[in-house]
Parts: structure tokens; C-alpha cells; sequence
């Protein structure tokens, strides 16, 4: 069963990368998610159902239009296998579980935000903010089956906390964007209905990644001390680092300073 899935989510991930996609570009423009259909951003020709396939579809057309022959970025086959195999590792964490729902829409929405941010330097209301609901929806029935009353209330406890910290960082000039901001709830919900570590480790390694980031780009010479660097790809990927490892990451740094005996 629990190969099947895995397969189901592979399947899953590599069909909502596909639609990803189509979030990530119109999104910022503030087109429809829904029409036009999916067509060349360059001589408007819908694309062809046999080239819509997720990864194959790109594969088959060497990643250029069938008709205009522009090319297309290489993005699109990488955001859907990647989608495909964090579906895979979300299903491998929660297993047929009530969670397991709310961690896949989790995985999928921090894929699309961190290309947005990459791209335009923004977090979407649009995805955002609606995502508080989809999340209480999604991890309701898990509560409520599971009897986590403890979780849900650690949840928001977490969240109100992310929340605190993220809008003192805002106020400091230079700190923190008002995207930065609406997510860190959202992410300090469900990094909490995990258990504290989870949000520790989340959080921490956010500033991590992100000041990691900052400095390679300022020895590549690609960015400088007044440069605009997204914060939101590295608030996402700490909260995904939390999900998968936040337990042995958490016990790995107590041993640093708690001797064994």
C-alpha cells in the first residue's frame, strides 16, 4: 500500500506541477488561472493536448513551441518533476494519514511562491491569504479524527508567534516585506501542529538559508549591500526543512551543548 502511494503521489505532483505552472506566470499578471488554455506566451497557439503532459510534453518538443518554435524555459519541466518528487517525500513522511492533505497543499504552494518571489520580488495575496483557510480546512478533520486538540492549539500559538517576530523584523528599516510577514503565520501553523522543534528549526533555518543566499550572491558579485534578495524561497524551504527533519536536526544541536552522560 504504501508503494501504491507513493505512486499516486508522484502521479499527483507531476499533474499539480503542471498547473503550478500556469500559477507562477499569470499569477503576478493577474490573469485567470482558468482562460485562456495553456498557450504560447509568444505566437498565442493553445498547446496541444499531447504536449501538455507533465515533463514528456517538454521532452517531446526539445523545449521549444510546435509552431513558432520560441523556446521555452526549462523551468517548467523542472517545477513539474519537482513538484512530483516533493509529493513523493510528503506522502513517504505522513503515510495514509488526515495530515497528509494539508502537507501536499503546504509542499505545492511553496513551490509556486518561491518562483513568484524568484521572479517578481512578491508574495501574492491572491495565494496567500486563502491558503489560511484551505490549511484550518485541511487540518480540521485531522484534529478532530486524531483528537489533537494540543496540536491545533500549538498551531496557533506558533503562528501568533512567527507572526510577533516577523512584524518587530518589519519594522526595522530594511527588514522585513509585508509578504514576508502575511506567511510567517501560515508557516508557524503548520510547522506547530508538528511539535515545537518544527517551528525552531523552521525559523532558524530560514535566517540560514536566507543569509547563506545573501552572501554567495554578494561574492558572485551578483548582489550588493543594497540589493533586493526574496526572503520568501528561503522561509519556504526552511518550513519544508522542519517538516522532513526538524526531530533529529533539533536533537543533533542539543547534543552540541547538553553533555551525554
Amino acid at each position: 500500500m504504501s508503494q501504491l502511494l507513493l505512486g499516486i503521489a508522484g502521479l499527483l505532483g507531476l499533474a499539480v506541477g503542471s498547473f503550478l505552472n500556469v500559477v507562477i506566470h499569470r499569477v503576478p499578471r493577474g490573469e485567470s488561472l482558468v482562460r485562456p488554455g495553456s498557450h504560447c506566451p509568444r505566437c498565442g497557439t493553445e498547446v496541444r493536448h499531447r504536449h501538455n503532459v507533465p515533463v514528456l510534453g517538454w521532452l517531446l518538443l526539445r523545449g521549444r513551441c510546435a509552431d513558432c518554435k520560441a523556446p521555452i524555459s526549462a523551468r517548467y519541466p523542472l517545477v513539474e518533476a519537482g513538484t512530483g518528487a516533493l509529493f513523493v517525500a510528503v506522502a513517504a513522511k505522513f503515510g495514509w494519514s488526515w495530515e497528509l492533505p494539508a502537507y501536499l497543499y503546504l509542499a505545492a504552494i511553496a513551490i509556486a511562491l518561491a518562483a513568484i518571489d524568484l521572479d517578481v520580488l512578491r508574495l501574492p495575496d491572491r495565494i496567500v491569504l486563502p491558503s489560511y483557510a484551505v490549511a484550518l480546512a485541511l487540518l480540521t478533520p485531522a484534529t478532530v479524527a486524531g483528537q489533537k486538540w494540543d496540536a491545533a492549539l500549538r498551531g496557533f500559538l506558533a503562528a501568533g508567534a512567527l507572526y510577533a517576530f516577523y512584524y518587530l523584523l518589519a519594522l526595522v528599516p530594511g527588514g522585513m516585506g509585508g509578504g514576508d510577514v502575511k506567511l510567517a503565520p501560515l508557516l508557524g501553523f503548520y510547522l506547530g501542529w508538528l511539535n515545537w522543534s518544527s517551528v525552531t528549526v523552521g525559523a532558524f533555518a530560514a535566517f540560514l538559508i536566507g543569509g547563506a543566499v545573501a552572501f554567495g550572491l554578494m561574492l558572485l558579485r551578483r548582489a550588493g549591500r543594497g540589493s533586493r534578495i526574496p526572503f520568501g524561497p528561503a522561509m519556504l524551504a526552511g518550513a519544508l526543512l522542519a517538516v522532513f527533519a526538524a526531530v533529529p536536526v533539533a536533537d543533533w544541536y542539543v547534543t552540541l551543548f547538553v553533555p551525554t552522560v
